[in-house]
C-alpha cells in the first residue's frame, strides 16, 4: 500500500489525466452543437464513444481503487471530516463506486447513441416530427434504464433515484416530490389569483422591437463583461439549444440563440448560460488558484475543481438570469446601453421591468416566466420518471406531454416542436436532470435572502452596473469550495436552514402582485 500523501498526489494526477480526456470529449460535444457539418455526425458518434470508453477505463482502474483506499486509511492525511482533502477523497470514492458499476461497452454505447440521437432530434424538432425521433428516444431510454439498473435501486427507493443521484447527489425522487407537490399547489393558487383578479402588464415594448441578431449579440457581450465573465477565457456562440460547457482551465464556452423579435429571450438565455459560466470560471481549476487544496496539487480533475451538483449550478444561472436580469434595478442600468447598442426605442424602464415579469402560461420552457417555469419542470419530471418505471411508452409521450400541459399550465400544445421535442436533454440520456432546474430556482431564492443581508447596497450596485461585488460573494461562498460541501450542507451553511420553497414563493408573490395590481 503506498504512502498516503504520495497516494493522494498520484490519485489527483490520474484523475487529472482522465479529466483532460473528458475535456476533449466536451470540446467535441460543443463543436457538434455549434460548427460541425451535418455530414460529420457518424464519425463524431464513433469519436465520442471511443473517448467515453477511454475516460471510463481510466476512472475505474484498479490502481485508482487502491489509491483511494490508501487515502481513506490515513486519518492524518484526511484531517478534519469536512476538510478539503477528506471531502476530496469522499468524492473520489463516490465517483469510483458509481463508475465501476458500469461496463465500458455500455458507457461507449451511451455516448455513441447519444451523439446520433442529438442529430436526429435537431431534424425532428425542425420538422415537428416525433415519429422520426421516437425510435432513437426508445434506444436512449433503454440504455439509460440499463445504466440505472447497473447502479442499483437505493434502499427504499426506485430506479429513477439512481439517475437522479448522478446530477443531485443525495436527493431522491421522493424528496423531489415532497418539494414539488406543495410548490405546485402554491403556484397554482397564486396563478389562479393572478389570472382571475390581476391586470396583465403590456409586453408591447419587447414584442414590437425587431432587433438584428448581430446587435443582440453585441449587447449580450456588453452584459457579459459587466457580469465579469472573462471573455479572454471563454466565448459566446449560437446553437439550437443554449448550453454552457466548462471545458477546462481558461476555456468556458457559452451558447445562445437569437431571433429578431423578443430580444429579451436571447438576452436572458445569454445571462443564464453566463451564470453557469461564472461558476465554471470561479471553480479552482488551475494550480495556484485560491481553492481548498492550495498550491500543493494541481486541482483540475479533482472534486475540488468541480461543481457540487446541478441544482447548485442552476442556482447560479437562474440567479443571474432572473434575480438580477429581471429586476427593476437591472433595467435602470441596462436600458441606456440597450438604446445605444441595439437602437432600442419606445421602452421605459418600468415598461421593460413589467414586460419581463409576467405570469403567463406558455409552451416553451426556456422562454417561460419565473412564475410558471417550475410547472414546465414538473411535467418533465413526471414523464421521465414514468418512462424509467416503464409506466409510459415512448409512443405515448406526446399525448402525455400535451395532457400534462393542459393540466399544469392550462395551454393546448399546438405541435411537437413546441411540445415534447423542444428540449435536447433526453437525446443524450440526461434523464434525472430536469428536477435540478427547479431545485436551482429554490436554492437561488434562498441564497438571495442571505446575499441581500450581506450586501446591503446590492440594489444600488445593480442599478449602476456594479456587478462585481455579487460575483465576489458567489466566488467566496460557493464557487471556490468545489465539492467540499454537499448541496444540502452548503445550503444550511449559507442560509441557516434546509432547502424549501418558501423563499422562492415569497419572492415571486412580492414581485408579481404589484405588477398585476394585486
Amino acid at each position: 500500500m503506498p504512502d498516503a500523501q504520495a497516494a493522494f498526489a498520484e490519485l489527483c494526477s490520474l484523475s487529472r489525466q482522465a479529466a483532460v480526456l473528458g475535456s476533449v470529449s466536451a470540446l467535441l460535444g460543443w463543436d457538434q452543437e455549434t460548427y460541425m457539418p451535418a455530414g460529420g455526425s457518424g464519425a463524431r458518434a464513433d469519436q465520442m464513444a471511443a473517448l467515453a470508453a477511454l475516460v471510463h477505463e481510466r476512472r475505474t482502474s484498479t490502481r485508482m481503487g487502491d489509491l483511494i483506499a490508501a487515502c481513506e486509511g490515513d486519518a492524518k492525511l484526511l484531517g478534519e471530516a469536512d476538510g478539503p482533502v477528506a471531502a476530496c477523497v469522499r468524492e473520489f470514492r463516490r465517483d469510483y463506486d458509481l463508475a465501476t458499476k458500469l461496463p465500458t461497452d455500455l458507457v461507449a454505447e451511451l455516448a455513441r447513441v447519444g451523439s446520433q440521437t442529438q442529430e436526429v432530434w435537431k431534424a425532428a424538432r425542425s420538422a415537428s416530427d416525433f415519429p422520426m425521433y421516437a425510435p432513437w428516444l426508445e434506444k436512449m431510454v433503454a440504455l439509460t434504464r440499463r445504466k440505472a439498473e447497473c447502479y442499483g435501486v437505493p434502499k427504499g427507493g426506485e430506479l429513477y433515484d439512481a439517475l437522479l443521484e448522478e446530477y443531485e447527489p443525495g436527493m431522491t425522487s421522493a424528496q423531489v416530490g415532497a418539494i414539488f407537490t406543495p410548490l405546485r399547489t402554491r403556484l397554482a393558487a397564486f396563478l389562479a389569483e393572478v389570472k382571475g383578479k390581476g391586470k396583465p402588464p403590456s409586453a408591447r415594448c419587447i414584442e414590437a422591437a425587431k432587433i438584428d441578431p448581430k446587435l443582440q449579440h453585441e449587447f449580450g457581450l456588453f452584459v457579459l463583461n459587466a457580469m465579469t465573465f472573462d471573455l479572454n477565457a471563454g466565448r459566446l456562440d449560437t446553437t439550437t439549444h443554449p448550453f454552457c460547457s466548462g471545458l477546462g482551465p481558461g476555456d468556458t464556452r457559452l451558447t445562445t440563440r437569437y431571433r429578431d423579435e423578443r430580444f429579451t429571450d436571447a438576452l436572458y438565455g445569454t445571462m443564464h448560460e453566463a451564470g453557469h459560466g461564472l461558476y465554471e470560471q470561479g471553480l479552482p481549476k488551475s494550480r495556484g488558484a485560491t481553492g481548498p487544496l492550495g498550491d500543493a496539487f494541481d486541482p483540475f480533475g479533482t472534486p475540488m475543481s468541480e461543481s457540487i451538483s446541478l441544482g447548485i449550478h442552476e442556482s447560479q444561472s437562474r440567479m443571474w438570469e432572473n434575480l438580477v436580469g429581471r429586476s427593476r434595478e437591472f433595467w435602470v442600468w441596462a436600458l441606456p446601453h440597450a438604446r445605444k447598442i441595439m437602437g432600442l426605442s419606445g421602452c421605459t424602464e418600468d415598461e421593460l421591468y413589467r414586460a419581463v415579469n409576467t405570469a403567463t402560461p406558455s409552451f416553451i420552457r426556456v422562454e417561460a416566466d419565473e412564475a410558471t417555469y417550475n410547472l414546465h419542470i414538473m411535467v418533465r419530471f413526471e414523464i421521465e420518471r414514468a418512462l424509467v418505471k416503464g409506466d409510459l411508452s415512448i409512443a405515448d409521450v406526446p399525448g402525455a406531454w400535451n395532457t400534462a400541459y393542459k393540466d399544469f399550465l392550462g395551454v393546448d400544445v399546438p405541435d411537437d416542436r413546441r411540445g415534447c421535442l423542444q428540449d435536447v436533454h433526453w437525446s443524450f440520456g440526461a434523464i434525472g436532470y430536469f428536477p435540478t432546474y427547479t431545485l436551482g430556482n429554490l436554492y437561488a431564492a434562498q441564497f438571495w435572502e442571505t446575499i441581500r443581508r450581506d450586501l446591503p447596497n446590492l440594489s444600488g450596485q445593480i442599478a449602476s452596473g456594479e456587478l462585481a461585488p455579487l460575483r465576489q460573494w458567489l466566488l467566496e461562498n460557493i464557487h471556490r469550495h468545489g465539492k467540499r460541501y454537499r448541496a444540502a450542507d452548503l445550503c444550511e451553511r449559507i442560509t441557516g436552514r434546509p432547502l424549501s420553497a418558501d423563499a422562492f414563493v415569497n419572492y415571486i408573490e412580492r414581485k408579481i402582485r404589484p405588477i398585476y395590481g394585486l
